[in-house]
């Protein structure tokens, strides 16, 4: 049984193929149209799923989409009504679109999977799970686990903006909901908005700048006690009733009234690109202590409930990697299953696979695990003929490896001379992080790593902390983590032994003064609170990147590397050959390796003068 799942329209736009419960392949839009979170329909990302899966839709026994746009609807209408006449601007703007398009979504799907090809119309099934129920299935049926409590904790999906359920063989049973619009995901949105990045991609922004505020600090402990006695009401089963006083979105085109807010904080809204303040960087620090509370709660009543000793995450929250962290270390469950693309990209999967376990009530196969996700390995590769004809019209110069040990011997002895290195091999993941397939690779142990990264290569904020790779087998050795991570979803300390001593007056000093400062013998990695965002490699389900990165172990000492996404600010994580050498040679990367193809930047031809990119990519 061949099943499609599709998420489109809002964000993040995907498709996943699955066979009979297994899943074969899965990509967001953007990929493909270079549109960072292209919320168009998936037509590129299923022409990949249908071509893979070496099938057409007269194979295809259902088409799902990823959540239900009638209730989704009924939504919106209920919602202007009780705050009318607020919101008769954003009406007037949402409904001729619902009406146009999103209404008839059955026949909107239809036509446009006619463009991909001819098949009959009246044939095709189409099934409409709810949103959180999607997100639920997305993470239980790839976790492996016979049984667990599930959490989903997003923005909106139809009502609901987060649940609570129990997962038991084939089935998902609800348990409670919260409902809009009362929602963990825009609260959190909201003081994105507030702090002047972009919501619905700057989020992980904020979290990355959380560290920077003062813990324990007076006005940090003031902004939560302001957060918590003014804005949201905080239950202890994780439920939450926010302030409609300080909100816009419910009726109006933006998240917030920030007159309220900058009264209430006394703090001007930042403007994108203006300079930090301390006060920003605490108010940052505040609402993600709130957060993690709230998660907190949410999976002690999840535990409550199903007495389990599993859980599963899913939603744009279950990427709040310093939440995760901090429900692992609570050990309210023994094990702790995030589905790698929590948001709506993964909507497309959790709808395939809660069409055919539910809707089809197929049971799971005996002997399932986690190993179901792949790695999380389930997009595009591209063979040596295809790289070749790509790289050919670049004239772009190469050398090539017959044996993949000498190649990564000769790309580990680079990085550890501290260069910078673009590394593309096999097939592209799925969800929003490079996870060795395509990623820009560096060496941890050097201090001006992360600033070169940064700024000469993914021309971003000078703040933003970077990642490690590190041997699966090494892990504990270096971070305060006894589990695997191989998602990069969990954020730990460094271990203490790897620390380096700050200076008494650290909190004293500016911004860039303490981020500057070496605090472990990682620096590149260990971002100013001593922690970082792990990923462990498997040479099982990763054999090429174990191997180099174990080639560098050799020869530093040290299993551990830099790994960021392959790509400018702005811009989706390449997909292709082509995507690939156009952002290496864009940016001041040192190499390239496309699968046995290795590029040195200074034996290319000069690249296009008139290359005007940083206009194609909006900054994010």
């Amino acid at each position: 049984m061949k099943i499609l799942g599709i998420s489109a329209f809002y964000h993040d736009s995907a498709a996943a193929l699955v066979d009979n419960g297994k899943i074969i392949a899965a990509a967001q839009e953007e990929r493909f149209t270079r549109v960072k979170h292209d919320p168009s329909f998936p037509l590129n990302a299923i022409l990949y799923c249908l071509e893979y899966g070496n099938i057409d839709f007269t194979d295809v026994d259902a088409v799902v989409f990823y959540d239900k746009p009638l209730l989704k609807f009924e939504r919106l209408l209920e919602t202007y009504y009780a705050f009318s006449p607020k919101g008769l601007i954003s009406f007037l703007s949402a409904i001729p679109v619902w009406l146009r398009e999103k209404l008839f979504l059955k026949k909107l799907i239809k036509d446009e999977l006619s463009k991909i090809q001819t098949f009959d119309k009246r044939k095709l099934k189409l099934i409409f799970p709810e949103h959180h129920l999607s997100h639920a299935a997305s993470a239980f049926y790839p976790s492996g686990y016979d049984e667990s409590a599930i959490i989903t904790i997003d923005g909106v999906g139809e009502w609901a903006t987060a649940s609570i359920c129990n997962g038991k063989d084939n089935s998902i049973t609800i348990l409670k909901e919260l409902h809009f619009p009362h929602s963990i995901g825009l609260l959190y949105s909201s003081f994105t908005y507030f702090l002047g990045f972009r919501v619905n991609s700057g989020e992980y922004k904020l979290m990355g700048l959380a560290p920077y505020g003062i813990p324990n600090s007076e006005r940090v402990k003031s902004y939560i006690d302001k957060i918590k006695n003014e804005i949201v009401t905080i239950h202890d089963d994780g439920s939450i009733w926010l302030n409609k006083k300080y909100f816009k979105y419910a009726t109006g085109l933006k998240m917030i009234y920030t007159k309220e807010w900058q009264q209430l904080f006394s703090l001007q809204k930042r403007n994108p690109e203006s300079d930090f303040t301390q006060e920003h960087c605490d108010l940052a620090l505040a609402i993600q202590i709130v957060t993690e509370e709230i998660v907190l709660n949410i999976a002690k009543e999840a535990k409550r409930l199903t007495k389990s000793d599993n859980i599963c995450l899913a939603g744009g929250v279950a990427l709040n990697c310093v939440a995760n962290g901090k429900l692992l270390k609570e050990k309210i469950f023994k094990n702790v299953f995030i589905q790698p693309a929590a948001g709506d990209a993964g909507g497309s999967l959790g709808a395939a696979l809660a069409a055919y376990h539910i809707s089809f009530n197929m049971p799971r196969t005996s002997g399932h695990d986690a190993s179901s996700m792949q790695g999380a390995y389930l997009g595009p590769h591209y063979d040596e003929r295809v790289i070749e004809k790509e790289i050919r019209k670049f004239s772009g110069v190469y050398e090539y490896f017959d044996d993949f040990e000498n190649l990564a011997d000769k790309v580990s002895g680079l990085i550890d001379e501290g260069n910078v290195i673009g590394w593309f091999q096999d097939r592209m993941e799925f969800g929003p992080r490079a996870l060795g397939n395509r990623s820009i690779l560096g060496d941890a142990r050097n201090k001006e790593m992360q600033k070169k990264l940064n700024l000469k290569i993914k021309y971003r904020e000078s703040f933003r902390p970077f990642a490690p790779s590190v041997l699966e087998e090494d892990i504990s050795e270096y971070f305060d983590l006894n589990t695997h991570s191989p998602y990069m979803l969990l954020v730990s300390e460094v271990n203490d032994i790897h620390k380096l001593n700050i200076p008494d007056n650290y909190y004293e000093l500016s911004l860039k003064d303490r981020l500057y400062i070496n605090r472990s013998i990682l620096p590149a990695i260990t971002h100013i609170d001593f922690s970082a965002r792990i990923q462990s490699v498997s040479k099982k389900w990763n054999p090429k990147y174990w191997t180099l990165i174990n080639k560098f172990k050799e020869k530093a000492g040290i299993g551990v590397v830099v790994n960021t996404s392959f790509n400018v600010r702005g811009e989706p994580i390449v997909c292709t050959p082509t995507d690939a050498y156009k952002c290496f040679m864009r940016t001041e990367m040192d190499y390239l390796v496309i699968g046995n193809f290795f590029f040195d930047k200074k034996n290319q031809p000069q690249w296009i003068k008139n290359d005007n990119w940083k206009e194609e990519f909006v900054l994010d």
